[in-house]
């Protein structure tokens, strides 16, 4: 069988694909205030500002590519059971292959009711690859909205993450900064004594007794120097 690799990412990764991240620009997210296009406050105040702004960010999407991070992390099912958890909304871990992704702040190409995530006992989150407007409604007639989760709402899928990382025979953190949370409490929910690797040029500071190896490098250049020890593990 298998051994089972849990990867943890975070906006870093998809840096080097052209999308950018707001944690490197003093809270300004390409020019805007986080907390005003990405609270609920914002969406109360102005959801049109709001819609506008996820629609730009769905065509950056739309046009970016997985890079080699994405795609070395894909690879790695050829040896592993590979599982990713990501904060990114954007699909390009799927586009390069993974086969197992589970987004823990939402997707991009995704939309929902602002009253709820389900109408008669069914989800109505749906897919959208083109832009919301004010105005559209989902099927509880509520304003449609973006599939993302925003600073003071609950991560729906925080305890199924939690699940995944204590099944987790090695790790790997990419790409993120582990300021946020509750994603940033994953690491804590792993067992005992297994490998954890950690790709970042400046990496966070982590508590000791977790022992990560830390390869100072981007995330491309890093998860490649990463799949040579790890493939060379199992063979």
């Amino acid at each position: 069988m298998k051994k089972h690799l849990v990867v943890l990412t975070g906006a870093g990764l998809s840096a080097e694909s052209g999308l950018q991240t707001f944690r490197d620009s003093d809270g300004l997210w390409m020019g805007y205030d986080v907390y005003e296009v990405a609270s609920p406050e914002g969406w109360k105040k102005n959801p049109e500002l709001v819609l506008d702004f996820y629609n730009m960010r769905r065509r950056d999407v739309e046009g970016a590519s997985p890079n080699a991070a994405h795609i070395g992390i894909a690879e790695l099912e050829k040896y592993y059971k590979v599982t990713v958890i990501t904060q990114n909304v954007d699909d390009l871990h799927e586009r390069a292959g993974s086969g197992n992704v589970l987004h823990l702040h939402g997707e991009i190409f995704k939309m929902r009711s602002e009253k709820t995530l389900k109408f008669r006992g069914q989800e109505i989150v749906s897919e959208i690859r083109g832009d919301i407007h004010y105005g559209d409604k989902a099927a509880d007639g509520g304003q449609l909205r973006p599939h993302i989760v925003w600073f003071g709402e609950q991560v729906p899928h925080i305890m199924d993450a939690a699940q995944i990382m204590g099944t987790a025979d090695l790790f790997l953190m990419a790409g993120t900064s582990m300021q946020v949370y509750p994603a940033a409490g994953l690491i804590d929910y792993l067992p005992d004594g297994i490998p954890k690797y950690i790709i970042d040029k400046n990496p966070p500071g982590l508590p000791a007794h977790h022992n990560f190896h830390v390869l100072k490098n981007t995330a491309t250049r890093g998860v490649q120097e990463l799949i040579n020890i790890l493939v060379n593990q199992v063979k």
